[in-house]
């Protein structure tokens, strides 16, 4: 039997999926810059590599993006909501209200935004009261700042479970598993031993006792790709620690942080047992598919991923 469908129910229940968000712009045929805000974005295909957006027919500007040969996608970072508010409105001085570059073919490009993409229009393909706008990527560029979320009809902040596990009463450590060029990126101990690079919580990079500020400090640019562990550590003190695993772009302080072959790693004095688990973990996993570890120092589960994901 057909389910009767209920628009303003069935949105509600698309509403449970987070989302990130985008503003998508262009230009008319006479130069004027249009752009609006969309969630339903999605990679395609990465050989060719290629995005889609979808934008409602009722929208002002649906013939333009329609017609345009070009687009732009910039996904949001979290301190871009009034942003993301402007373009979601009817306003006629929204490019005089943002801040926007001219970027390739001349299309406009939001600044401040964690990725962009900008397009060549494949195809615009009718699908109900939307359009799917098919593009194929010819450049784009991404920074390590924290995405703009939405959920259930308001936005989210993604960083926001790492800051409330920071106000637990029990301390926190979060670190990170950096490799680069078949190396991993450790930070070398008074001891001589080995150690991951990390500190009190995440964000922000202004702050030298969170990784992304340490990292900073140590003259790192990395990209935290992925969740990688979440375990608590032995003793009394509820200690927890988080591991992040993604990569490194640039040369580091070499009197603290060494790049260490996956080939002897394992062979180096390391900082504990829990450090020394998660980095053979890692180099198994990084051959047969990642999971994400939850537990203690010394028992847990590892959850699965899919190898690949679009």
């Amino acid at each position: 039997m057909k389910m009767e469908i209920d628009q303003c129910d069935f949105r509600r229940a698309l509403g449970a999926f987070p989302t990130g968000v985008t503003i998508v712009t262009t230009r008319e045929s006479d130069g004027t810059p249009r752009g609006f805000t969309a969630s339903s974005f999605t990679s395609v295909s990465l050989d060719p590599p290629m995005v889609l957006v979808c934008v409602a027919k009722a929208a002002a500007s649906a013939q333009v993006f329609a017609a345009a040969d070009g687009f732009v996608v910039t996904v949001l970072s979290r301190a871009q909501k009034a942003v993301s508010a402007l373009f979601a409105s009817k306003a006629s001085d929204k490019f005089v209200r943002a801040d926007w570059d001219e970027g390739g073919r001349g299309l406009p490009l939001i600044r401040g935004g964690v990725a962009w993409f900008q397009c060549v229009r494949e195809q615009a393909i009718d699908a109900g009261d939307h359009a799917i706008l098919l593009g194929r990527v010819e450049t784009y560029g991404h920074t390590p700042e924290e995405p703009l979320g939405y959920c259930r009809g308001a936005y989210v902040d993604f960083a926001l479970a790492q800051r409330a596990m920071s106000a637990l009463g029990g301390s926190t450590r979060v670190e990170a598993l950096l490799e680069q060029d078949g190396c991993l990126l450790l930070r070398r101990r008074a001891d001589g031993a080995f150690a991951l690079p990390g500190g009190v919580r995440l964000d922000p990079a202004t702050d030298p006792h969170s990784l992304r500020g340490v990292l900073a400090g140590y003259g790192v640019v990395a990209h935290l790709d992925f969740l990688f562990a979440v375990f608590e550590g032995p003793g009394a003190d509820d200690a927890v620690t988080v591991v992040y695993r993604g990569s490194a772009t640039s040369a580091a302080d070499a009197s603290v942080l060494e790049l260490v072959p996956f080939a002897r790693v394992l062979s180096e004095p390391l900082a504990d047992g829990a450090t020394r688990s998660m980095i053979r973990r890692f180099l198994r996993e990084r051959e047969a598919g990642f999971g994400i570890y939850v537990g203690d120092a010394e028992t847990g589960t590892v959850q699965s991923l899919a190898k690949e994901a679009v």
